[in-house]
């Protein structure tokens, strides 16, 4: 079993930061690119940030400059550093991790894809 658990979520008055983690757990082998995606009440979940296995990133246009992505492969944990919040970042966000092989008695098996519980980040005016 793997599983994904995000903290640092919280309230923070615009103009603030706040810094998400994601960690994966199980008997993980590799994990391919990991990703913050968030979801806003009464809108469909985005992309904010991905970050690939060698450390090559990529951020949607409206995080750029003030988001930065980062992940540990050693701890199978992706970060998510959040400056300069705006009360448009409030949304709940969700980790996720593709591509994820595991280590069994007979090998390497896997490459499946899983998410994040999410964790909720509510920016006050």
């Amino acid at each position: 079993q793997v599983h994904l658990v995000e903290s640092g979520g919280g309230l923070v008055q615009a103009g603030g930061s706040l810094r998400l983690s994601c960690v994966a757990s199980g008997s993980i082998h590799s994990i391919n690119d990991m990703g913050w995606y968030r979801r806003a009440p009464g809108t469909q979940r985005e992309l904010v940030a991905t970050i690939t296995s060698g450390g090559s990133t990529n951020y949607a246009e409206t995080v750029k400059g003030r988001f930065t992505i980062s992940r540990d492969n050693a701890k199978n944990t992706v970060y998510l550093k959040m400056n300069s919040l705006k009360p448009k970042d409030t949304a709940v966000y969700y980790c996720k991790a593709e591509s994820i092989t595991i280590a069994t008695p007979w090998g390497v098996d896997g490459a499946f894809d899983r998410w994040g519980q999410g964790t909720q980040v509510t920016v006050s005016s």
